[in-house]
């Protein structure tokens, strides 16, 4: 949400902004080692670039397996200290999921296995980041939305500048906020309310105080203060004592007074403004109807869960579990390829087919989309291998 009230041209600035965003696309020139690279600093940094600034680093399957790979080893590695998460491109730290070329392989094939994999790989990572050892840094500058926030929203150290714009706008295109999402939004004011209004509206958050506001974000700093902040944390002497050290080096180059950028998620979070209730409307009638369903339900179970120990949806491996399934079963609806073809190829904002009013959705219709196995149109088993030994078996029963 911007600092000036909300308005009609905002909400079309956010579709196109939308359409530009996950148009990444198999064709174009390079490879995961140019789009994902690594090194490792003498200090013990260890950096990961995103480096695909055409698609605004959309993120496929092989990119995401690269990306654990990375962390994987470098977790066990005593000599790394910390890792940062840097973006090549001040547009962009990453603008999610490649969707065009998983829709183009649902089209083609409803039981293609790039969907699962595509999934498996981002849950993993997930998990991986929420459980990572040592400090990880991303620096969320530019457009970061879906996977983007995947890829950022669960580590420990979370920084935004005044460029960063967040967003979860999957139900525009048939999908539902996923890659944990839910579990950032229980956290977030208002026992989740404010999460979960991001999720179900697709709202727009680009303003630094409303992003630490939500939680998305933990340390703001200005844009023009990004290199020195990589170059203190790439020469820093003492990363020995990583936390404290990454600690330190982030104060350092806060502002000393956020007073200048207004807070207006936290003062509309109880307002009775009516352009903020036509904004969050006119957001919703944007959404795939079914997807809008999904989404209420998976967001108020996991919030009504996140103060419940032992409940698996308190954890974020019990999370991606259920996004798992939901993930591969909404994907292969027919919303998705179509809401991506509306969206984002032909570009006519006008996608055809399950287009009941909400309230012909019954929480009765969503059942076999929330069961452990019922995966429609699918034949095959899958195992989703998470920490600590969780596996999911995903089975047809049809």
């Amino acid at each position: 949400m911007s600092r000036n009230r909300p308005s009609s041209s905002n909400l079309s600035q956010n579709q196109v902004l939308f359409q530009g965003c996950l148009e990444g696309g198999e064709n174009m020139a390079g490879s995961v080692q140019d789009w994902v690279k690594s090194s490792v600093l003498p200090n013990g940094l260890a950096v990961i670039t995103l480096d695909r600034p055409k698609a605004l680093n959309a993120m496929n399957a092989d990119m995401t397996a690269m990306y654990k790979k990375y962390l994987d080893e470098w977790e066990s590695d005593s000599k790394v200290r910390a890792v940062l998460v840097e973006s090549s491109s001040s547009r962009a730290f990453s603008a999610g999921m490649d969707v065009k070329g998983v829709a183009a392989a649902v089209k083609g094939d409803v039981k293609t296995s790039m969907v699962p994999t595509v999934f498996n790989n981002e849950y993993k990572l997930i998990c991986a980041i929420a459980r990572y050892k040592k400090p990880y840094i991303s620096l969320m500058d530019g457009v970061t939305m879906g996977f983007g926030i995947g890829l950022s929203g669960h580590g420990r150290f979370r920084v935004v500048t005044e460029k960063t714009m967040l967003a979860m706008p999957e139900n525009g295109i048939g999908l539902f906020p996923d890659v944990g999402f839910a579990h950032i939004a229980a956290k977030s004011p208002g026992q989740g309310s404010v999460g979960a209004y991001m999720a179900m509206t697709g709202a727009r958050v680009t303003n630094p105080a409303d992003a630490l506001y939500v939680g998305l974000g933990t340390h703001f700093v200005p844009t023009d203060k990004l290199s020195s902040l990589q170059e203190a944390l790439r020469n820093h002497n003492s990363l020995d004592n990583a936390w404290e050290a990454v600690e330190e080096v982030l104060a350092g180059h806060q502002p000393l007074s956020g007073g200048h950028y207004p807070r207006p998620l936290k003062e509309h979070e109880h307002s009775d403004d009516d352009l903020v209730g036509e904004r969050a409307l006119a957001g919703i009638g944007k959404g795939a109807p079914f997807s809008l369903c999904v989404t209420k339900h998976h967001f108020a179970t996991v919030a009504a869960a996140a103060n419940s120990p032992g409940n698996d949806l308190s954890e974020i491996e019990g999370v991606m579990k259920t996004e798992f399934r939901l993930g591969v079963r909404t994907a292969t609806r027919p919303d998705f390829v179509e809401g991506v073809r509306a969206v984002l190829v032909d570009k006519d904002q006008k996608p055809i087919g399950s287009l009941q009013p909400l309230k012909m959705w019954r929480h009765l219709m969503l059942k076999p989309y929330l069961r452990r196995s019922n995966i429609p149109s699918m034949n095959w088993r899958f195992h989703l291998q998470l920490p600590n030994d969780c596996v999911v078996v995903v089975r047809s029963c049809w």
